[in-house]
Parts: C-alpha cells; sequence; structure tokens
C-alpha cells in the first residue's frame, strides 16, 4: 500500500501537467502535501513516512516524479526541495498523531499539523536557499518568504481537512492500517 502513496505523490506534483493554470508566479500548486498527509494518516506514522522517503529517494534518482516531471540528485539543491524532504515528517507526524486516537477531529488536526509542518521546514528551506546558495529577487526577505506562502495555504488548508474527513471515512470502512495505541493487533 506504500507503493499507492509514492504514486499518487508523484502524479499530485505532475497535476499542472493536466491544470496548467495551477502555476502561480512560477510556481505549481501540487497535490503532494495531501497526498503525504494521507500517506501518514492511513498507513502509519512510520509505513507512511517510509513511503514519503522512497518518493524522495526515486525523485532523486532521476525518475520524473517531482513537479514539472523534474527529477535527479540537483533538486537538492532547488529552493522547493524543503517541501518535497518536509513530506517525510509531514507523514510521520500526521499519522502519529492519529495513532493516539481515531477520532473525526485527531484526524483534521493531524492533517492541519502536518500541513503546519510542511510550510516551516519548506519555507524555511527555500528561504536559505535563497539567501545562500540562489540568487534571491530584488527586495527578498523572510517576511516576503511567507507572504509567497499566502497563494497556496488557502488550498492546502482546505485539502488538509479534506484529508482528514477522508482518511477517517477510510478508517470506518477499514480500510486504513493505522491502530489505536491502547487497541491490539488482532490481524
Amino acid at each position: 500500500m506504500g507503493s499507492l502513496f509514492v504514486a499518487l505523490t508523484a502524479i499530485g506534483a505532475n497535476i499542472t501537467s493536466i491544470a496548467p493554470f495551477l502555476v502561480v508566479g512560477g510556481v505549481p500548486i501540487t497535490l503532494q502535501t495531501f497526498f503525504a498527509i494521507l500517506a501518514g494518516i492511513v498507513l502509519g506514522s512510520r509505513l507512511g513516512a517510509f513511503s514519503m522517503f522512497v518518493y524522495m529517494v526515486l525523485g532523486l534518482a532521476g525518475a520524473p516524479i517531482f513537479a514539472q516531471f523534474k527529477g535527479g540528485i540537483a533538486a537538492i539543491m532547488s529552493p522547493t526541495f524543503g517541501f518535497i524532504l518536509s513530506f517525510i515528517l509531514v507523514a510521520y507526524v500526521a499519522g502519529k498523531i492519529v495513532e493516539t486516537k481515531r477520532s473525526l477531529p485527531f484526524y483534521v488536526t493531524a492533517a492541519l499539523v502536518g500541513m503546519t509542518s510542511n510550510y516551516i521546514f519548506g519555507t524555511n528551506w527555500m528561504y536559505a536557499a535563497y539567501v545562500f546558495w540562489f540568487d534571491a529577487p530584488e527586495g527578498f526577505t523572510y517576511q516576503l518568504a511567507w507572504l509567497w506562502m499566502m497563494v497556496p495555504l488557502p488550498k492546502d488548508i482546505v485539502l488538509s481537512v479534506l484529508a482528514g474527513f477522508f482518511a477517517f471515512r477510510l478508517k470506518r470502512s477499514s480500510i486504513t492500517k493505522v491502530q489505536d495505541k491502547n487497541q491490539k493487533n488482532v490481524a
């Protein structure tokens, strides 16, 4: 099931090839965070994080699965690589929260906390990349880096809440692998 989330994240990364209007200011608006959150909530913290690690490694190995069908080791130097790296953290954190209690509020909270960790890690990486190894645009500041993130924020909030609801529905259908810490594995 982890490979499914690797594939879904790759598709979500390249949704702009189907909907080119989702590129705003040269930055593709993707569904990667949505699928990273779902990976953690549906698969659990460890398997979810591992599936996002596999996604990152495949992309770094050259598979064109990052946004705009990019791949290769050079992606590490990209200002947006911090977001890719953060997917591992996103899946782990979201999965850990849901593993403590499997209720709808926890699913939605896990999704929103996962999204927040993506923004914090990714935006700070982007800022550092522009300051240290890219030519920062004229007048570039830390505040401007965060201002850029306001464009995809409403989409990511809505998708995170939807991910929480969707994963909760999957749980109620007994499709997810995540279990409460208090519940014993009977399988």
